[in-house]
């Protein structure tokens, strides 16, 4: 993509407005999940505003994934919004990031068939579009386990399965969040209906591509009726393969999805580039609101290196995941060069505050923070 002279004065660090507000910064804290849930019907915890709060210098956060239902939850210790212990608790999240001068979005990711009976409250088989195993394991209290074979939705479970997300929705707005965005990424249950291999159903949700983007479709709707578009967001991964996913054509489904979504006046769009980044250009082109991206950074990590994305004009908005988990003062340090720290990922899930709170900044935080 070519810059424009008037991009190309785009500072990654100059505050940028989107629909719930105007942001200090266009640097982005990426989802990232943590499982330190360890409160009453997995809420969030005083450590967890911590760790959030420490990062309100940038644009705005967006959370771990936040299951929108019991049957939505993956991994051990991922934090819900389904319950109204849940929305007080993640109230001391929100009101501890605003507080510092920042600015957060709830994710909701119901992970469908990636899942395991060991990891709900009590022995459940997760769900998925069709009956299909993924291959892999995952992580359970017991270890790593087989993924088990899913239960289909039934056409009636998939619309309680929209509604719970425009429930969630409400809640995180109760909660005090500035927005949602929606998971439909990372072999995750919208992602699973987008597929060609883990949506093999025969009604009006499998099929053509036309189809199977309609769950991403209605529950978005459902969400931006219930909060307003402008708090409303997507995630989108593809060919991304994680998770055992295929996408025969995905092309023709993300163009799609992209033009259906861009009517609606969404927030922003997230697109997390895995195998086919030459994609994105046209996804940006079709897209006519803020758009932010994850770019492709094989074996290695989004840095100040991708930072020219902006200036470029390739991206409004610019996520960062690791970085962010060791440097929680990411936009200062990026905007002044500083030398960046490296996480330690034996600490990334689970355990303590070693390894999630602990990592200093290079200078107090003052109330309000910086717009860098």
């Amino acid at each position: 993509m070519t810059a424009s002279v008037d991009q190309a004065r785009v500072s990654p660090f100059e505050p940028f407005e989107v629909g719930f507000g105007a942001l200090r910064n266009r640097v982005v804290m990426a989802p990232m999940t943590r499982s330190r849930a360890y409160g009453p019907d997995a809420s969030p915890t005083p450590l967890m505003a911590e760790y959030y709060a420490q990062r309100a210098s940038a644009g705005f956060i967006v959370t771990e994934g936040i299951q929108p239902s019991r049957i939505g939850q993956g991994y051990p210790d991922t934090p819900g919004l389904h319950s109204e212990a849940q929305v007080r608790a993640w109230r001391e999240v929100t009101g501890a990031v605003h507080d510092n001068g920042g600015k957060i979005v709830a994710q909701l990711m119901h992970t469908g068939r990636i899942s395991h009976p060991d990891n709900y409250s009590e022995p459940t088989t997760p769900v998925g579009p069709s009956a299909v195993r993924a291959e892999g394991q995952i992580f359970t209290a017991r270890g790593p386990q087989d993924f088990v074979e899913p239960v289909p939705l039934t056409g009636e479970q998939i619309e309680e399965t929209i509604a719970d997300f425009a429930a969630a929705a409400r809640n995180a707005v109760a909660a005090g969040f500035d927005g949602v965005e929606l998971h439909g990424a990372n072999g995750y249950l919208l992602h699973q209906f987008l597929s060609t291999n883990a949506n093999r159903r025969e009604d009006e949700w499998g099929g053509p591509a036309r189809n199977r983007i309609r769950l991403t479709l209605e529950a978005v709707r459902a969400v931006a009726r219930v909060i307003g578009a402008e708090r409303t967001a997507l995630r989108i991964s593809p060919a991304n393969p994680v998770n055992d996913i295929e996408e025969r054509d995905h092309a023709e489904t993300y163009r799609l999805l992209v033009d259906e979504l861009d009517r609606l006046g969404l927030a922003y769009l997230h697109v997390l580039e895995t195998t086919d980044p030459g994609l994105t250009p046209d996804l940006r082109a079709r897209w006519s609101g803020v758009f932010m991206l994850n770019p492709a950074t094989p074996e290695s990590k989004t840095g100040p290196e991708h930072l020219s994305l902006i200036q470029e004009g390739a991206t409004d908005l610019l996520s960062f995941g690791r970085l962010f988990i060791a440097n929680p003062d990411l936009p200062h340090r990026l905007a002044a060069g500083e030398p960046l720290s490296e996480p330690d990922l034996s600490k990334a899930y689970g355990g303590d505050a070693a390894g999630y709170t602990d990592y200093p900044a290079l200078r107090p935080a003052s109330a309000g923070g910086t717009s860098a």
